[in-house]
């Protein structure tokens, strides 16, 4: 039997809902303890503009895999707008990537007016850089140090404006400049 690529998605987004909703608070950053190559990522902004990562030496960034059925990305992005402000405030070189996974350009901005994130939305409309870094889940987090390499990983949703987190990478920002 075919199911049809919709109802993949909401089946999809179902699972990933409960294991990442039932887990919000307890997930945490796992430190990165081998040395892993980032991948290259280069793609156009919801906006029309290009981004490549590398233009973002320098800063620590937060490269986040999302996907608009995802519950779980819902819930978190009015953290991640509230850790931007904290880290501003305490003058942090940091920046959020939101990459979303092979949708349309008209279903992710939908999302992005509903939910109004305050960061860097890329489109990956073919989902061609969801293999190259490794994803497997939605939300799936990488914390870049300032010099480009992947110092934390985390799978599911999170408050990001936790003090543990933030703290984390004000701690990476000191430590990789």
């Amino acid at each position: 039997m075919k199911v049809s690529i919709s109802i993949k998605k909401v089946l999809l987004a179902s699972l990933l809902s409960i294991y990442s909703l039932s887990s919000l608070n307890a997930a945490e950053l796992k430190k990165v303890e081998s040395e892993i190559k980032t991948p290259s990522l280069k793609l156009e902004t919801l906006d029309g503009k290009s981004l490549d990562l590398k233009d973002e030496l320098g800063k620590v960034v937060l490269v986040q895999f999302w996907a608009t059925y995802c519950t779980p990305c819902r819930v978190e992005m009015p953290s991640m707008n509230k850790l931007i402000k904290k880290l501003e405030a305490d003058k942090v070189p940091f920046k959020i990537i939101a990459v979303n996974m092979g949708e349309t350009k008209a279903e992710v901005q939908k999302f992005v007016d509903a939910v109004k994130p305050e960061f860097t939305i890329l489109l990956d409309s073919k989902g061609e850089n969801v293999q190259a870094w490794n994803v497997f889940a939605a939300p799936s987090n990488f914390v870049i140090d300032t010099k480009g390499k992947i110092r934390y990983t985390l799978y599911g949703g999170v408050e990001w404006d936790s003090e543990e987190i933030t703290k984390a990478i004000k701690d990476l920002a000191k430590e990789s400049s």
